[in-house]
């Protein structure tokens, strides 16, 4: 507009976002508690996600140590050593087993009988699995006179379902940064290295497969990571959730709704029009990051070249590029920012062709009145300052060797390398 306000409409969701000035380019201030001493007492314990407390975790279901990946270890080894990156059910899950016990005659899979044997052949798994149900059970109302009253044997029982699970959490294994001093030190995603960032996006992906394999009632696997509480999250331990449903959401349903008329869709506005507007941040033979548009909160998204039909499909090399230029996001955003990182792929099943596409969206503003009786949402920092603000950061981030190889903003190439389908 002539007065600088930019208007945005989503391709995607119909979203529609204003930047207005005097609300732009505000800058970016800690949201948490003040920095604190870390507690030398709890390094290792700060929350159930820490390596002193795996035990406060339902039963686990693989894990990553130097590149090697071991499934459905006993509770002893467990405890033997600290994991790089660990899967493991959500002790409070959105769709329990019960959800897809009693509307689909889901049953554990074969993988989830073997692991709850081998588990329960070990005292330490039995009393494990014992202690975590209990908590599950005290905190979802069973009274302690009604748990106690539970043979050892039914205690147990209640916990198999755990075994089916089909809401998972990837946990790295950092709570604060290595020889971090003060409790604003957090490990985000940035903090990663690039090798270390690459194995929490791999074990992710085979997480990802193994619902879909493991329970064949779901239609979506959703993918996700809350990172702060702003954002939603229970615990600054950064983890991302997997979550398979029985349905496409409402979102995805409109995009393949999208897609099969304009099976060009990606290339238009992810790519064609990003760059002719100069919103691209960075690139690599396998990935584009761009700044997004049209998102209720200021935005990053990084999109796949791969043509795999799935994710967990994807060669080595497309993952890792693909990595390299999400890690870069969440290094332009720092730790100290609230965020959502987003999937969207291709559900298994669907006739069209969709890459792999991640948001990654800044939780900076608070959505109030304006935005709920309008919908039209004020979002504080539009696409090209957001562009301005991340090439900045990782210009000085490629020079301190904290970033993989890439190209950066007017280093992009002027022409598209190579397009998705």
């Amino acid at each position: 507009m002539a007065d600088g306000t930019v208007k945005q409409t989503n391709p995607f969701s119909g979203t529609s976002v204003w930047t207005v000035p005097g609300r732009a380019n505000r800058p970016l201030t800690h949201t948490g508690p003040p920095p604190e001493p870390i507690d030398e007492s709890r390094r290792g314990a700060y929350c159930a996600f820490c390596a002193d407390r795996y035990l406060e975790s339902p039963p686990e279901r693989m894990r990553s140590v130097d590149g090697e990946w071991r499934y459905a270890l006993p509770a002893s080894e467990v405890l033997a050593q600290p994991a790089d990156v660990r899967v493991v059910p959500n002790l409070f899950q959105i769709l329990a087993y019960s959800y897809w016990r009693d509307n689909y005659g889901y049953e554990i899979p074969p993988s989830g009988l073997e692991h709850a044997e081998h588990y329960l052949a070990e005292a330490a798994g039995r009393e494990h699995l014992r202690a975590i149900t209990r908590t599950h059970a005290l905190a979802s109302g069973t009274s302690e006179s009604d748990w106690e009253a539970l043979s050892e044997d039914e205690q147990i029982d209640r916990g198999r379902a755990f075994f089916g699970s089909c809401h998972d959490l990837v946990v790295p294994r950092r709570h604060y940064v290595d020889g971090a001093q003060v409790t604003t030190d957090l490990a985000g995603s940035g903090t990663l290295t690039p090798d270390e960032h690459f194995e929490y996006i791999r074990v992710t992906l085979d997480a990802a497969a193994a619902l879909y394999t493991g329970n064949v009632f779901a239609a979506q696997v959703a993918i996700f990571q809350n990172w702060l509480a702003p954002a939603g999250a229970s615990f600054d331990h950064l983890h991302k959730q997997l979550v398979a449903i029985d349905e496409l959401g409402v979102s995805m349903r409109q995009e393949v709704a999208l897609t099969r008329r304009n099976p060009f869709i990606y290339n238009d506005f992810g790519v064609a029009y990003p760059r002719a507007e100069g919103l691209v941040i960075a690139e690599n033979e396998h990935a584009i990051a761009i700044a997004g548009y049209g998102h209720r909160y200021p935005s990053l998204e990084v999109y796949s070249r791969s043509a795999a039909p799935s994710p967990w499909q994807m060669s080595m090399a497309e993952i890792r590029g693909y990595s390299d230029l999400l890690h870069a996001c969440h290094v332009a955003a720092g730790a100290e920012v609230p965020s959502n990182e987003e999937w969207h792929y291709r559900p298994p099943g669907m006739e069209v062709s969709m890459p792999l596409r991640v948001v990654i969206k800044w939780r900076i503003s608070t959505l109030a009145g304006f935005e709920g009786g309008t919908k039209i949402n004020i979002n504080t920092i539009d696409p090209w300052a957001m562009r301005e603000r991340a090439v900045a950061s990782l210009t000085e981030a490629q020079a301190d060797g904290r970033l993989a190889d890439m190209a950066l903003g007017d280093d992009c190439p002027a022409e598209p390398l190579r397009y998705f389908l």
